[in-house]
């Protein structure tokens, strides 16, 4: 886990509302993937990683835990790479 100060106001600000969500499980599943994360995301991933954070928690819950399938027009690189995490670690629902 990063230390907070050592990390640039975007991403503070990201990593904040990653572990901020409203719900327990999306606090965990979205909030767990970046702060391991955030520190060495590019550019170009912090815009992605802001999209998926767009998407209301339920339905973040429900894709990345794998209840429910992403549907074609949400899927993105970086929601692929936070459900292929959440699989890896065990943490999926089912």
């Amino acid at each position: 886990m990063p230390d907070t100060t050592e990390l640039d106001a975007r991403r503070r600000r990201l990593l904040f509302r990653a572990r901020h969500r409203g719900t327990k499980e999306a606090d965990l599943l979205i909030g767990g993937f970046v702060a391991r994360c955030i520190a060495t995301l590019s550019d170009s991933e912090l815009d992605e990683l802001e999209a998926v954070l767009e998407h209301p928690d339920v339905d973040l819950a429900d894709w990345l835990s794998g209840r429910r399938p992403v549907p074609a027009d949400r899927d993105s690189p970086m929601l692929r790479r936070m459900a292929a995490e959440v699989a890896g670690r065990g943490m999926a629902g089912g």
